[in-house]
C-alpha cells in the first residue's frame, strides 16, 4: 500500500512539472524572438519593430540637437543687460544653453545628466509607439492589439539600447502572435558624444578660453589703451567698432579647433578624439558696450595743448576705454555619422573674462531704500502744451535710485519709497530728462513738465565761407553734453536754453619737436636725519624723443547762446562761422594758437 501512494506521488509531482513547463511556455513565448512568430505575420511585427527603431533615431537625432534635451526646461527671458534668454535659437531650433548669465545677473548651468537623457529618451518612446502606421495590415484582415508601453533606455558609448515592456497582440486567420518584450540596439554615438562634449564644456569653465580668444580680438579690432602723439583729439564711431568687433568674433570663433600643431593659434589641444566646431553669429543675441563713450563717438582729448602747459613741449593723446561684451557661441562636436552641440554664453566685463562659475552667485544688490514702496504718488507727465508724454520715471534719495515705472497716456500711479526732498526723474526719448524736488512721506501727486528737443542741422563757416574739413563742436547745456564729430556728424539734440558752443578745427601741419634732455629734481630724506624732516635733492634725467605733431589746431573759438524753443521749431539750420588761426609751423605757435583760440569769439545763428 505504501508503494503505491509513492507511485502516485511521483505522478502527481511530474504532473504538476509538466504543467508548470507548459505554462512557463506559453507566458514566455512571446519573448523568444521572432523565430517563435508566424510567416504570415511576421512582416507586420518588422513593421512594428521599424516604427520602434525610427523613433528611436528620431529621439536620439532631438537630444543631439538640443544639447541632451528633448523635453525643453523652462524658457528664462534676457535683458539688455545680458541678452542671454536660457534658450539659443539656432536656426529655429530651440537649444538651452548649457551657462549663461539670466537677466537679472545670476550665473546658470542646465546641463542634462546621462540618467535625465535616457529618461526623456523613454518618456518620448512611450507617447509615440502606439502611433506606429499600421493601417495597411488592418486592410489584409491582421487584427492587432497594443497593451500600455514601458521603455527602458541604456546610452551607451556606441549605441543606444532600448527595452520596450508592452503587449503586442497580433492575428491573422488561425495565426497569432503574442510578444511582451520588444529589444532593439540602435549604433548611435550619442553616448560619446556628451561625454566629449561635457569634457569641452568642463574645460571652458576650468580655462575660459574662449573668452581670452574674445579679449585677443578686441585688443587687434578696437581701441582699448594707448597713446599717440598728436595735438588734435582722436575720435573713433562706436557702431564701426562694434561692426569690426562682431566680424572678427564671428571669424575667429569659426577659426577654433580641437587639435592642431603647436604654433597653431587656433588649436584648443582638447582632450578628446572627435572633431570641434565653435560657432557664433552676429544675428544671435548679444550685447556691446563701450565706456566712456559720447552717444555712438568715442574721443580722446589731447594732453599739453591746455593752457599752463606748454611746459611739455609737445602734446599726446592717451585713451583708455572700457568694453563690456557678451555674446553666445554654439559648440558643436561632430564624428562622420552624427553632432552633439549645445551653447554656452561668453561675458566679457571691463576688458577680463568673467569668472568661473559660481554656484553661490548672487542676484544684483537693490538698495534699502527700493525694497520698501509704501507711499502711493500719481505722477502726471505733459510737454510744455500740455500733451500727455509717456516717459519712464524713477526716484533718487541720498545716492539711491529706483525704477518706479512708465507713465501711461501720461499718467503713472504707483508705490514710491519714502523719503524727505528726494528727487522725481522723468526720461523720455526726444525730450531733456528732467528732475523735481519732492518729498514723498505722504500720498499725493506730481505734474512734471518735460521740455522738447529737437535735430538740428549744423552748417559750419570758417571765416564766412562754407566748411567742409574735420573740426569736432562740444554743446554744453544743463541737460546734456553733445559733441559732434564734423563733417561726418551734421546733428545735434537741442532744447530750449542757455548753450556753451565750442568748435575746434585741425589741420595737417608738421611741426618737429626736437629731441629733448631734461633734468629733474626731487626732495628725499636725508639719511637718518630725514627722521628730523631733513631732506635733499635726488636729481635724475628726462630723454623725451624726437616727435612729429601732425595735426594742430588751427581755428575755432566758444560762445554762449540762448536758444529759444521757438527757434527751434521752425527746423532751421545753426550756422556757425569760426575764424581761422595760423596754421602752426613751430610750437610756440601752436601754443599761441590755443591762446587766440580762447579769445575767438564763434559767430552763432538760425538761418532758413
Amino acid at each position: 500500500m505504501g508503494n503505491v501512494r509513492g507511485q502516485v506521488t511521483i505522478f502527481i509531482i511530474i504532473a504538476i512539472v509538466i504543467i508548470a513547463l507548459v505554462a512557463g511556455y506559453l507566458l514566455l513565448k512571446g519573448s523568444f524572438g521572432v523565430k517563435e512568430i508566424p510567416s504570415e505575420i511576421a512582416p507586420a511585427y518588422n513593421s512594428f519593430l521599424a516604427c520602434l527603431q525610427e523613433d528611436v533615431s528620431t529621439g536620439i537625432n532631438v537630444l543631439e540637437s538640443r544639447g541632451g534635451y528633448i523635453e525643453l526646461p523652462g524658457f528664462e527671458p534676457g535683458s539688455t543687460y545680458m541678452p542671454f534668454s536660457s534658450q539659443l535659437n539656432f536656426a529655429g531650433n530651440p537649444i538651452p544653453y548649457w551657462y549663461y548669465v539670466s537677466g537679472n545677473n545670476i550665473q546658470k548651468e542646465q546641463i542634462p545628466t546621462k540618467n535625465e537623457m535616457e529618461n526623456q529618451l523613454e518618456i518620448f518612446l512611450e507617447s509615440r509607439i502606439r502611433d506606429c502606421n499600421l493601417r495597411g495590415y488592418y486592410d489584409q484582415g491582421f487584427v492587432i492589439s497594443m497593451g500600455e508601453p514601458n521603455a527602458d533606455v541604456i546610452i551607451k558609448e556606441n549605441s543606444v539600447d532600448v527595452d520596450l515592456s508592452m503587449p503586442l497582440v497580433i492575428e491573422k486567420g488561425n495565426d497569432t502572435a503574442s510578444v511582451k518584450s520588444h529589444k532593439i540596439s540602435k549604433v548611435s554615438s550619442l553616448g560619446k558624444l556628451y561625454d566629449s562634449a561635457k569634457i569641452v564644456y568642463e574645460e571652458e569653465q576650468k580655462n575660459l578660453f574662449l573668452e581670452n580668444y574674445g579679449i585677443d580680438a578686441l585688443g587687434l579690432y578696437a581701441p582699448v589703451d594707448g597713446v599717440e602723439i598728436t595735438c588734435a583729439p582722436l575720435t573713433w564711431d562706436a557702431e564701426k567698432i562694434f561692426d569690426d568687433l562682431q566680424e572678427a568674433i564671428e571669424a575667429n570663433t569659426l577659426a577654433l579647433k580641437s587639435k592642431g600643431a603647436e604654433t597653431d593659434y587656433f588649436a584648443l589641444k582638447l582632450p578628446i578624439d572627435e572633431n570641434v566646431r565653435f560657432l557664433n553669429s552676429r544675428n544671435w543675441s548679444n550685447s556691446f558696450e563701450i565706456s566712456p563713450a559720447d552717444d555712438r563717438i568715442l574721443i580722446a582729448t589731447p594732453v599739453g595743448n591746455q593752457q599752463g602747459l606748454g611746459i611739455l613741449g609737445f602734446c599726446y593723446v592717451p585713451y583708455h576705454f572700457v568694453y563690456n561684451i557678451k555674446y553666445p557661441v554654439l559648440v558643436q562636436i561632430y564624428n562622420e555619422e552624427e553632432i552633439f552641440q549645445f551653447p554656452v554664453g561668453v561675458v566679457i566685463q571691463g576688458n577680463n573674462p568673467r569668472e568661473a562659475l559660481n554656484a553661490t552667485a548672487s542676484e544684483d544688490i537693490v538698495p534699502e531704500l527700493c525694497k520698501y514702496k509704501n507711499t502711493e504718488i500719481q505722477i502726471n507727465a505733459y510737454d510744455t502744451n500740455f500733451v500727455p508724454v509717456d516717459a519712464d520715471i524713477s526716484y533718487e534719495c541720498f545716492g539711491n535710485r529706483c525704477d518706479i515705472g512708465s507713465t501711461n497716456s501720461g499718467i503713472l500711479k504707483a508705490e514710491f519709497p519714502q523719503c524727505v526732498n528726494g528727487f522725481v526723474s522723468a526720461k523720455a526719448e526726444g525730450f531733456k530728462t528732467t528732475r523735481y524736488l519732492f518729498s514723498t512721506v505722504n500720498e499725493g501727486a506730481l505734474d512734471i513738465i518735460l521740455e522738447r528737443i529737437y535735430p538740428t542741422d549744423v552748417k559750419l563757416l570758417l571765416d564766412g565761407k562754407i566748411y567742409n574739413g574735420s573740426a569736432m563742436m562740444t554743446f554744453t547745456s544743463d541737460y546734456a553734453t553733445n559733441t559732434l564729430v564734423y563733417p561726418e556728424q551734421k546733428i545735434v539734440n537741442l532744447g530750449e536754453g542757455e548753450h556753451d558752443i565750442q568748435v575746434e578745427i585741425y589741420k595737417n601741419s608738421q611741426i618737429t619737436i626736437g629731441a629733448t634732455t631734461k633734468e629733474q629734481c626731487v626732495q628725499v630724506p636725508r639719511g637718518i636725519l630725514g627722521v628730523f624732516g631733513l631732506t635733499k635733492d635726488k636729481c635724475f634725467t628726462i630723454q623725451v624723443p624726437e616727435q612729429v605733431i601732425s595735426n594742430a589746431l588751427a581755428g575755432g573759438g566758444k560762445q554762449t547762446k540762448y536758444i529759444l524753443e521757438s527757434e527751434l521749431i521752425k527746423g532751421n539750420t545753426l550756422e556757425i562761422n569760426v575764424k581761422s588761426l595760423p596754421v602752426p609751423e613751430t610750437i610756440e605757435q601752436l601754443q599761441n594758437n590755443y591762446l587766440l583760440f580762447d579769445e575767438n569769439e564763434l559767430g552763432v545763428e538760425f538761418v532758413k
